[in-house]
């Protein structure tokens, strides 16, 4: 069949399908029972999951000359190409806004990622959402956010991405917020609503900055020659900056609040007061991504700004560390997973960071931005595996907290060994996929700087430890007093967890091949020997770390915890960033700045306002007998009025 009759039903398709659930969950949802609802999201949401997964075969082995070119030293170079694009909005002839379906390698890609994962989450939520309240409600949420991810990653243009950016960070407010009636989980979703919603302003802010000088905002116009895009600016600078400087970091802006970049991701840990299923599709897997994605999609641009690039793998590697420090430290193992996303987010942005030298030149083949794409893959399943495992475990003892737990491996025989799956393939133990990925970001970040290499080679070790610390601290720790024996989950929640646990122990192997993307650049993945044997020992010493101090219960941890108890405090406290932003907006912001401009507005500017009303009223009510209806009045007035007007006269005719 010809592919340019059956590519755009199957993409269409995607982005109707769990549309068309939302809004039939969402209406008439109420009226169905819980499977039947259910099963209208998991077959929809499976039925994408094919869809995209032969639009991925298409593209990457269909071998259609639509899709692919071979240049002349024999490399197969992988073409973008837009299966339909409609015009929404045009502003110019140039400047329109067009929605439609981007298809290249990292859109197909995100396809079989976004898709896979929510198809396990609405499969796993089956079982773990049973009997709740808005179950419904729950299912119509989940196929909104499944339609707006699904709708960013294929978005022909930057403005389509940013509609659906907004949408999906709408359905993460919903969803966060589920358990409605609970304070704690309203005040995470707001506080997840407001945060990103600061950081999409200068997201919206540098695309109207980029469209202003390209009159443009495709992304195959923007990428296919960003040399004519920084042309364009004419050599505009602000404070000592470029203006593609500045859009690219205001870009950026947006993707740090979405992914939870320092000092934006104060939202990410309360986030978890939304079902668990929610933090395995949204933040662990999917949304966070988002900024990831941002910066990948408009690399070419980012290759000619080194400030940009530099500013991201810093900000990246700051949270890296920062999040693996904290995680160390938590006692909810939702938390510990929350910050552990966080960390293994920043290690993608820091390898977009280190891709790129400025100018248009990569860093060691643009090795950088295809670690970070792999990495991207394999940590949204073992991610994800880990998250639902955590699902499993507090459905099993009804408590978050790791002190309500220990021993379990004895009574969740498969939710153990899929977590121990996903904590190797986290902590980068070969041959699990963590482990591929994961070396290409430190080969990258060791060829753009050997301090870089280090660092991220230390936030690697954290990892391992926190991790199997969080591991044994479950799995081993003596049995806690339980209140009924735990049991592993139903196996509505086991397939999804046997199902990642497999894809998280071959990902690494899948063999990504050699392509150009952009520039006839050939990005390709290969193990750096050194690097790889070293980190590997690392890890290795950092679980034995846990391994010690967590396996069998015993003093060390109180210990370490007594010999540093301020740093101890600190991460337990997440070094107050909190306290610090409630600090600002309280004290300074509201209590400093705002009362007094309240004070003032309502004692001296409403205050003058009422008196001049005052004194008009006063007046007016003093001079009313002068408008009474009466003829004998107005007659007296007009006497009276005469005699003083002739008064006046005769005197100014004296002097």
């Amino acid at each position: 069949m010809d592919i340019t009759t059956t590519l755009p039903v199957l993409a269409l398709l995607i982005l109707v399908i769990p549309l068309f659930n939302f809004l039939w969950l969402g209406i008439a949802g109420c009226k169905l029972p819980h499977k039947v609802a259910a099963a209208f999201g998991i077959v929809g949401m499976g039925t994408c999951l094919v869809f995209a997964c032969m639009i991925a075969y298409t593209y990457f082995f269909g071998g259609d000359a639509a899709f692919q070119t071979v240049l002349a030293d024999g490399t197969l170079e992988r073409l973008p190409y837009t299966v339909f694009d409609h015009t929404w909005l045009a502003f110019t002839q140039n400047l329109v806004i067009k929605l439609g379906f981007y298809l290249d390698p990292i859109s197909a890609m995100m396809l079989v990622v976004i898709t896979t994962i929510s198809f396990c989450v609405h499969l796993y939520s089956l079982g773990y959402m049973d009997g709740e309240r808005g179950f419904q409600r729950y299912y119509a949420f989940l196929s909104l956010f499944s339609f707006s991810m699904l709708g960013l990653v294929v978005a022909t243009n930057i403005f389509q991405m940013y509609i659906f950016w907004e949408l999906v960070g709408a359905s993460s407010y919903l969803l966060i917020g589920f358990y409605y009636t609970l304070p704690s989980a309203v005040s995470a979703s707001k506080k997840a609503f407001i945060v990103t919603r600061f950081a999409d302003l200068g997201f919206l802010i540098g695309i109207l900055l980029l469209s202003f000088y390209t009159d443009t905002f495709d992304f195959a116009t923007l990428n296919s020659n960003p040399g004519a895009v920084l042309a364009s600016t004419g050599g505009a600078t602000f404070m000592g900056a470029s203006v593609l400087t500045w859009a690219l970091v205001l870009i950026y802006v947006g993707g740090m609040g979405k992914s939870a970049m320092m000092p934006l991701h104060i939202w990410l840990p309360d986030a978890m007061e939304g079902p668990t299923p929610v933090s395995a599709l949204i933040h662990a897997a999917t949304m966070v991504v988002a900024g990831v994605y941002l910066v990948a999609r408009l690399f070419p641009l980012y290759m000619l700004e080194y400030a940009a690039t530099v500013f991201i793998a810093v900000v990246g590697a700051c949270t890296a560390f920062y999040a693996a420090v904290v995680a160390c430290a938590q006692i909810d193992i939702k938390r510990v997973l929350a910050f552990s996303t966080i960390s293994q987010i920043a290690f993608m942005m820091v390898s977009l960071g280190v891709a790129s030298l400025g100018n248009g030149e990569v860093c060691h083949h643009g090795l950088g931005y295809m670690a970070s794409m792999f990495h991207l893959f394999t940590h949204a399943m073992f991610k994800a595996l880990l998250f639902l495992g955590a699902g499993a475990l507090i459905h099993a003892v009804h408590s978050n907290n790791y002190t309500a737990m220990g021993g379990l491996r004895k009574y969740m025989p498969i939710t153990h060994i899929t977590f121990l799956i996903g904590c190797l393939a986290i902590a980068g133990i070969p041959p699990f996929s963590g482990f591929f990925s994961k070396d290409e970001i430190l080969s990258a970040a060791y060829a753009w700087s050997p301090f870089m290499g280090v660092w991220m080679t230390i936030v690697a070790a954290l990892t391992a430890f926190y991790m199997f610390r969080l591991y044994y601290l479950i799995f081993w720790w003596n049995d806690p007093k339980f209140h009924h024996t735990p049991h592993d989950a139903p196996w509505s929640m086991s397939i999804p967890l046997v199902f990642l646990a497999a894809v998280s122990c071959v990902a690494g192997f899948i063999p990504f091949g050699h392509y150009v993307t952009w520039n006839h650049l050939t990005y390709d993945i290969h193990l750096d020997g050194a690097i790889a044997i070293s980190s590997v020992i690392i890890a290795i010493l950092a679980i034995s770390l846990a391994t010690i101090m967590y396996r069998k219960e015993n003093s060390l941890p109180a210990k370490f915890r007594a010999a540093m108890p301020c740093l101890w405090e600190w991460a337990h406290h997440r070094f107050y960033w909190d306290e610090l932003y409630m600090f600002v907006t309280h004290k300074i912001i509201f209590n400093g700045i705002c009362r007094p401009i309240a004070w003032f507005d309502r004692h001296i500017i409403d205050g003058t306002m009422d008196g001049f009303a005052y004194i008009t009223n006063k007046a007016s009510w003093s001079i009313r007998t002068l408008q009474s209806g009466q003829i004998q009045m107005y007659v007296w007035i007009y006497l009276v009025g005469a005699l003083i007007i002739g008064g006046i006269a005769m005197l100014v005719a004296l002097a």
